[in-house]
Order: C-alpha cells, then structure tokens, then sequence
C-alpha cells in the first residue's frame, strides 16, 4: 500500500494525516492535536501508522505546509520531513498554508464544473489588522480595509477563513456584500491537499516561510 503524508504545523498545533488506496478504497487517519507541538510528530506518525497496519515504508509521499506561520511550528515541522524524506525513499513536497487551505473550498458538486474554475480566497489572521489573503493565486500580507476593497473588486464567492476572519465584523460584511460562500479552516480531512502533489515539484529542501512580511516581499523578487 503506498501512503501519502501530510503534515500542518504552520497554524495551532500539530495535524498529521496518512492517506491512500486500499482494497477496499480509500483509507484515511488523522490526528489533529490544537496543542501539541514538534515533539510529539514522531509518535504521531508512529500511532498513525499503527492504525494504517503500515510501516514507514509505505509512505511514498511526504507533504508539508512552508507557512506562513507559526516560527517554532513551522521549524520543527519542515525538519521533521525533510528528515523523513532524506533517505530518497520517499518525495517531498512543500505547498504554502494558504495554498493548501484553498484546497477547502474546492466544490464537491461535479454537476457544477465547467471550463471556468470557481476561484476560492483564503483569509486567515497574520497579527492585529493584518490578515494573509490568498486571492487569484496571489499571496498578500495586508491590512483589513486593504482586504475588503480587493474581495469587493472579486469575482470570488468561495473563502475559506479562520475563525478571527469569521469573526471581523468588517470582513463579515464585504462576506455578505459579495454573496460569498465561507468554509472554515478546520474540520475537514487534510487529504482534500492531495492535487497539489500534481501542480508542484518535490524537492528535499525546503524552506519554511515564517518571517512576515518578508515572506511576501520573497515572492515578487
């Protein structure tokens, strides 16, 4: 059984989730740990690996969120797969957090598809009235009203928002203004990353992005 890993330490915690294809389909376990941190990614990998019945040597994929986010959570988090995928068993693969986030709002009704790709917006809080957007596959480390003029100026009607986003009465208005459709950053299986194994390179360096907003200033040079 080959196995793909994910791993999140960018926000609150710890998430870890092994998926794959068995016999029977689709086989997925996750821990998600709000307040667990780098310590304990070995012996999460471990319990889930205990579940799965698998050993490291079926995880033939390893993918792992660069940030932005936490600095001590992405450090640990980045090492401990760069470590996992060190031996060349296994490819490596770094997205962004708000990148992958932006897997959540993906629709799941087929019947809805069409040529055009309904575009989804990640907001998520970066310190007191900033926020990071991910907005028409650009990343932006902004201030509220700049956040509200550029969704106001969108075509987006699906953001994916964590809960200080869900709760910022300015942002809750332009979320209302624009008719669009808010999914939470949590609660949902971390293997709804999986196409983005398709649109990157893997790679067995990779470099977190924690430091704001350098991180941003990074990206356009």
């Amino acid at each position: 059984m080959d196995l793909d890993l994910y791993v999140d330490t960018s926000r609150k915690g710890v998430s870890m989730a092994l998926a794959g294809m068995g016999p029977d389909g689709r086989v997925y376990e996750e821990i998600v740990n709000p307040d667990g941190r780098g310590e304990i990614l070995g012996s999460s990998l471990d319990e889930l690996l205990g579940r799965m019945n698998a050993t490291l040597e079926d995880v033939k994929r390893v993918m792992v969120t660069l940030g932005p986010g936490s600095f001590s959570g992405l450090r640990t988090g980045v090492a401990f797969c760069q470590g996992l995928s060190f031996s060349g068993k296994r490819e490596l693969y770094g997205v962004t957090t708000l990148q992958a986030l932006a897997c959540f709002g993906a629709s799941s009704d087929t019947s809805a598809a069409s040529s055009d790709q309904i575009e989804t917006a990640v907001v998520t809080r970066a310190r007191t009235g900033f926020w990071y957007l991910r907005l028409n596959g650009e990343e932006s480390f902004i201030e509220t009203p700049d956040v509200v003029a550029r969704l106001e100026k969108s075509q987006v009607k699906t953001i994916v928002a964590d809960s200080p986003a869900q709760e910022d009465e300015a942002l809750k208005a332009v979320f209302v203004e624009i008719g669009a459709c808010v999914t939470p950053d949590t609660g949902k299986p971390i293997d709804m990353w999986k196409p983005l194994f398709d649109c990157i390179k893997p790679s067995l360096i990779q470099e977190a992005n924690y430091i704001q907003p350098s991180y941003f200033e990074k990206l356009k040079s």
